[in-house]
């Protein structure tokens, strides 16, 4: 006897194929809003609008845990715990403060390649800290990496020394929350997943950005109700942004926990690719085949690392 109901592998295949959509929307969505908003639009307030994204991320992680309840809550045990979250939520807060402001004056493309470089922060950060090693053919997968941003710099027609700083900085802060994240909240009691980590964060995030908003972006909410009226979507914009940076969190975890953390870094690869190629197409910024081989030769040190990695453990 038949049934028309579509068998568990199925069903499984669809949701990973639309988790796997869902991710690439929003991480590469949130990156161009971004783009749009600070290059395009006149919004020139990064500090503001990582606010905002951190807002978002508070409330909606909220909402998912203590009202969806997608993911069990997981409460702090310690004030030691508390402090350590807290000093993770300041380096997530400079990553995404440093990559938003180097938005302003890099274009995707060229900001995409330096991203790229997150695995040679990664590697050095856990020698660093850790003292972990790897394999010397796995350091070696790296001169590709950082080699491709040289030339790409050097090819890049919009290069910004400012923005080019921001972004490595935003890099290498992304490398670090990660390494000093497995260093923090090692011990089984401490663990938290990213989506409880997120909840916690993105309300300490707001503390520390506001303060800095006001000192260093005054008088954005008059220059903001000013662009409100002159541009009547900004205020949509803005929130469709915001809601888009934690639904690239959500999507982050989802994809992790139905599939595993080797196939969200193949994700990674191709997404700086496709996030590339589509930003060329919108924002028209003029490219050059030395900086197209550079990010490639990137990429392809990025994919030799991951591979070298997995092989050589």
């Amino acid at each position: 006897m038949s049934s028309s109901s579509p068998s568990p592998t199925r069903k499984r295949a669809l949701l990973i194929a639309s988790l796997i959509t869902l991710w690439y929307s929003s991480n590469i969505g949130v990156i161009l809003l971004n783009k749009y908003l600070l290059s395009n639009y006149g919004f020139r307030f990064p500090i503001f609008l990582t606010m905002c994204h951190m807002t978002a991320c508070a409330l909606l992680s909220y909402a998912s845990i203590i009202f969806l309840k997608l993911v069990p809550l997981q409460v702090i045990k310690s004030r030691p715990q508390f402090l350590k979250i807290g000093t993770l939520s300041v380096v997530f807060c400079a990553s995404v403060v440093g990559g938003n402001v180097s938005l302003r004056y890099l274009p995707v493309s060229f900001n995409q390649a330096v991203g790229a470089t997150t695995p040679f922060f990664t590697a050095m950060f856990a020698y660093l800290v850790t003292f972990k090693r790897e394999a010397w053919i796995t350091y070696a997968a790296l001169i590709p990496v950082v080699t491709g941003v040289i030339i790409a710099s050097g090819g890049e027609p919009s290069f910004h020394l400012f923005g080019f700083i921001m972004c490595i900085s935003a890099t290498a802060a992304r490398a670090f929350k990660s390494v000093l994240q497995g260093v923090l909240l090692s011990s089984e009691g401490e663990k938290l997943n990213s989506m409880n980590l997120l909840l916690y964060m993105s309300p300490i995030a707001v503390v520390v950005l506001l303060p800095s908003t006001l000192v260093m972006e005054p008088g954005v909410l008059d220059v903001i109700i000013e662009l409100g009226k002159e541009h009547k979507f900004m205020w949509l914009l803005l929130i469709l942004n915001s809601a888009t940076a934690y639904v690239a969190n959500l999507s982050n975890f989802l994809v992790t926990k139905h599939t595993s953390a080797l196939t969200l870094q193949v994700l990674g690869n191709a997404k700086g690719a496709v996030a590339v190629v589509i930003s060329i197409m919108l924002f028209r910024n003029p490219v050059t085949v030395m900086g197209i081989g550079g990010y490639t030769i990137t990429v392809l040190g990025v994919i030799a690392y991951g591979e070298a990695k997995r092989r050589f453990k």
